[in-house]
């Protein structure tokens, strides 16, 4: 042990800062949210994630690291439950590094704090159910389909016919319906009256400062910033950093499209469709 009683009082101070700092097991954890809800983020390796900080008393706060187009609904709004039943118990600081569209803003609608990167696009706020229908090609083709089923809509959504005006009506209800789930959590996470809620609920996207304006971030940040926000929120003298979820391969890390997923499958379909329908912008 070094001899403290001959140090000036300002190196005896730091001393003792850094002792108590090493000594501290007070952490915030680091939660990525990356890519398309249902092709490369895996819901169950987050949820779990999520859990884990939730029951660890060294955990005091969590930074979600959001890089998401959105994805599959369901989904979504399972994300959404696990990050509200975390911050019921200790700060959450969702923040948007580059995209927080559809169904990973739905996610940080359940967060504390929602900060934004100033280049970050955010918004989306919708729902879309999308299907192709071969019919045409199948009769080109001689081809065609034998059915059998127990109900009206057995097969609704079935590529190899046109959708009925039944059809229709019948998807348009269970799109409104996850519409009022995922508009619900941006009305209570932003406190929207219906005029606000109406504002921000047309599918667009917008840049982080009009995302601001518009109430749906409450603060732009960069990573830093991000990390004493959530600091801060927890009352932690000491900024003590872990990192959970799946470790990233170095193909990951280096953003190798694919990278992870394992063999080609619906995921690799879903992760293609997500990160293809919002804008990229480049310099």
């Amino acid at each position: 042990m070094p001899d403290t009683t001959a140090m000036p009082d300002d190196d005896h101070k730091n001393l003792t800062q850094r002792a108590a700092a090493l000594l501290d097991r007070r952490r915030i954890a680091v939660i990525p949210l990356r890519g398309v809800i249902g092709g490369a983020m895996k819901t169950g390796d987050v949820v779990k994630s999520l859990d884990r900080a939730r029951e660890d008393g060294h955990i005091r706060a969590v930074l979600l690291d959001i890089a998401s187009p959105g994805g599959d609904a369901v989904a979504s709004e399972t994300l959404y439950r696990a990050v509200a039943r975390l911050a019921e118990r200790k700060p959450v600081v969702a923040w948007i590094r580059s995209v927080g569209a559809s169904g990973s803003y739905f996610a940080a609608c359940g967060a504390t704090r929602i900060l934004a990167f100033p280049a970050a696009i955010v918004g989306s706020i919708g729902v879309i159910s999308v299907r192709p229908v071969v019919s045409g090609l199948l009769r080109r083709l001689g081809a065609h389909v034998v059915v059998t089923k127990t109900g009206q809509f057995k097969d609704l959504g079935a590529p190899w016919r046109e959708p009925t005006d039944e059809d229709r009506a019948k998807e348009r209800e269970l799109v409104d319906g996850m519409f009022r789930h995922f508009t619900d959590a941006v009305r209570q996470a932003r406190g929207f009256d219906d005029q606000g809620l109406q504002r921000v609920t047309t599918g667009e996207v917008w840049l982080a400062d009009r995302a601001v304006e518009l109430n749906l971030v409450d603060a732009l940040a960069d990573e830093e910033e991000a990390l004493k926000e959530a600091q801060q929120l927890a009352g932690l003298p000491h900024r003590r950093i872990v990192r959970l979820g799946p470790k990233r391969s170095l193909l990951q890390r280096l953003g190798m499209p694919g990278a992870g997923m394992g063999p080609p499958s619906s995921r690799w379909l879903a992760e293609l469709e997500g990160q293809s329908r919002h804008p990229r912008l480049y310099t």
